[in-house]
């Protein structure tokens, strides 16, 4: 068994994610300032006319950035950019044992603007990728089935193809710090709609929960297993450590998420959306638990997808047979929304998915380089 304690060649292990490489136009990076100062003045909303020249360029660049990225349809930069903001905000949703003044502004009215405003241009923008009038002239019930059985062991991809049979170790710490965005606060949009009448739906939810958050016992939370595959690798294992290197692709996942989670009249196209994403999530750990043994990395820089697996395809049964096909029935002609949701998931983690493994790529390619160098010099 080989040594895990490599060289991470895009991030250096350290305690924040400023030191990671975050590329942007000067135009957009600027902004992202901007709009960060915004976020920390303290009572936000009274001192806009304090802050007139800052609040002008940010909405003049936010206004740019939307018609490149949903209008003209040009610019990863344009993309990342409005991300990136809505998920300044988003955040604010969840507490981080911080500072308590990050929250000051957390039902800022100028703040609620801004997301609508992207949310607007954004959700239009998606939704114009789906023949939504065809989804709604569907048999849910058995769409929703079929989709499932399709899902569950789909053919290998070649991004699927690429992780299990070429990706380095530098590719699988690449991986692993992304991921992190995500597996270091798993389950957190979930418990957002929870509360509320009890019914079987709402209990089948909480078990989900539950077994993520390890059943209430830290060591068993899941994020526990994912900081533990980090730390085997000597990586940052805070949340957000490596979020300058997270692709828009995989913010639009989770902004989406805060969307459908914080509108309740969006419960069933997040419920069709969580089914899926559970469905499909041991397909793409295998690939990741079939990197890891080829690598042969230890037992504890792969336990996080040994886990998943088999706790996922118990929850894609559940919210298959006990939410999304139960809420199908309870509201027949709204059920085509738990479509919707499935699909757009599947589209979206689809479309990160590719981003994350391109995103692999250039680590590997760059790590190649360092190496490289580092026999020159030698």
């Amino acid at each position: 068994m080989q040594s895990n304690l490599v060289r991470f060649p895009i991030a250096e292990v350290s305690g924040n994610s400023e030191q990671t490489l975050y590329k942007a136009s000067t135009k957009y990076d600027s902004a992202e300032q901007q709009f960060s100062q915004l976020l920390a003045t303290e009572d936000l909303d009274n001192q806009l006319d304090a802050q007139a020249s800052i609040v002008s360029e940010f909405e003049d660049t936010l206004r740019s950035a939307i018609s490149a990225a949903y209008e003209k349809g040009y610019g990863d930069d344009a993309h990342l950019f409005l991300q990136r903001v809505l998920y300044g905000i988003n955040r604010l949703k969840l507490f981080w044992y911080d500072d308590l003044r990050h929250y000051n502004n957390e039902r800022s009215h100028y703040l609620s603007k801004v997301r609508e405003q992207i949310e607007a241009a954004w959700q239009n923008w998606e939704l114009a990728q789906i023949d939504v009038a065809a989804l709604q002239e569907l048999d849910v019930k058995d769409a929703l089935i079929k989709r499932a059985a399709e899902d569950l062991d789909p053919p290998l991809s070649p991004e699927s193809r690429y992780i299990r049979e070429s990706m380095s170790v530098e590719g699988y710490c690449h991986l692993l710090a992304i991921a992190s965005f995500d597996g270091l606060v798993e389950g957190s949009r979930l418990s957002r709609i929870l509360g509320g009448a009890a019914n079987e739906v709402q209990c089948t939810l909480v078990r989900v929960l539950l077994e993520e958050y390890g059943n209430g016992r830290l060591s068993r939370k899941h994020s526990t297993f994912f900081q533990a595959m980090m730390a085997e690798f000597g990586m940052n294992t805070e949340p957000e450590g490596y979020f300058d290197l997270v692709p828009w692709e995989v913010l639009a996942c989770a902004n989406h998420n805060f969307l459908v989670t914080e509108r309740k009249r969006h419960f069933l196209r997040y419920s069709g959306g969580l089914t899926y994403f559970e469905v499909a999530g041991p397909a793409a750990y295998r690939n990741y638990l079939t990197a890891a043994q080829r690598l042969q990395l230890s037992e504890a820089a792969m336990g996080y997808w040994e886990l998943h697996i088999r706790e996922d395809e118990r929850h894609g049964r559940w919210m298959l047979d006990d939410v999304a096909l139960p809420l199908a029935q309870q509201y027949p002609l709204d059920a085509w929304e738990l479509v919707l949701g499935y699909d757009q998931e599947k589209l979206m983690s689809d479309r990160a998915g590719a981003a994350v493994v391109r995103s692999i790529r250039e680590a590997e390619h760059s790590a190649s380089l360092i190496k490289e160098i580092e026999k020159i010099r030698n």
